[in-house]
């Protein structure tokens, strides 16, 4: 019993992470109908200045830079490329975001090479005992941080007039263009906010246990992928629920992968991938977003 509850908590902590990320791409979907397929790049641009700076800057200013920056990245990436596209059908901006993630991915691994970055943090490998259970520092941290931003966020959105302008943009674009919203500043502030999210994914994905960033590390964003289609690509409450399913399955998968040998090696890796599909059959625009109404 006291194994199923550490893989839970150790579960709770990475879903939370990929609720990050997953926000990400619901923030820029909900903006502009797009989905982002640059996000990984982004979440490697701000772990990578974090982790370059943390020796010289100490690791929090280092943080704070790394989050800026990747904001920075997300926003000049919609200002310089995507908004040259605006009024283009949306596969083919979607495209567009595809080889924006391999420009900045290439270049960003380039920079790294095969060496693995440590970012600095402070919690070390220390490790939390309470009776039977064992958690490590990083994985609290984790959790607290994505709970606070994640309740910010949802703060901003609901009460702030930005929040209010994506919200009018995702109902209409048309209309709430019509009634004076910015829809290029709707549009840039989703950018900045799904890259300083990110940033923050990459800190607590490339913690302990994990030795530090790598060239691999992006491939993160791929697992948050799912916990946005399965919750729906336009719900904020969708992204939270799908992360939290992401990580305790892919916690219970890799926990228990010796009992189920006959599955096969790597269960942890797919095991996110196949619970989407098996929403989607259930539930094709995921548990909670908008069905699409036509008329015949």
């Amino acid at each position: 019993m006291s194994t199923f509850a550490e893989i839970l908590l150790n579960g709770v902590s990475l879903g939370s992470v990929y609720a990050l990320i997953a926000l990400g791409f619901v923030v820029i979907f909900r903006a502009t109908e797009v989905v982002n397929f640059a996000h990984a790049s982004l979440l490697l641009a701000g772990g990578y200045v974090t982790a370059t700076l943390h020796d010289d800057l100490g690791f929090w200013p280092a943080l704070l830079v790394g989050i800026a920056g990747a904001a920075v990245v997300g926003a000049a990436v919609e200002f310089l490329v995507m908004r040259r596209y605006r009024g283009s059908d949306h596969s083919v901006l979607a495209i567009v975001t595809i080889g924006v993630d391999i420009l900045l991915t290439t270049e960003l691994t380039r920079r790294m090479g095969t060496d693995v970055l440590p970012l600095g943090d402070p919690w070390g490998d220390a490790v939390l005992k309470v009776g039977p259970i064992s958690l490590a520092h990083t994985r609290i941290a984790a959790f607290v941080a994505a709970a606070l931003l994640i309740t910010a966020f949802l703060l901003v959105f609901r009460y702030t007039s930005w929040g209010v302008a994506m919200r009018a943009a995702a109902e209409s674009a048309e209309t709430a263009a019509l009634m004076g919203v910015r829809l290029g500043r709707v549009s840039l502030g989703a950018w900045a906010v799904a890259g300083g999210l990110a940033a923050v994914a990459a800190l607590f994905l490339t913690v302990f246990p994990t030795p530090g960033l790598e060239r691999a590390t992006s491939l993160a964003a791929l697992k948050a992928f799912p916990a946005a289609i399965l919750g729906g690509l336009d719900s904020t409450t969708g992204a939270l629920v799908g992360g939290l399913l992401v990580g305790i399955t892919e916690s219970l998968a890799t926990g228990y992968q010796s009992d189920l040998t006959f599955l096969g090696r790597g269960l942890g890796d797919l095991a996110p991938y196949l619970v989407m599909v098996v929403i989607l059959l259930i539930r094709p625009a995921g548990l909670f977003g908008t069905k699409e109404l036509a008329r015949v």
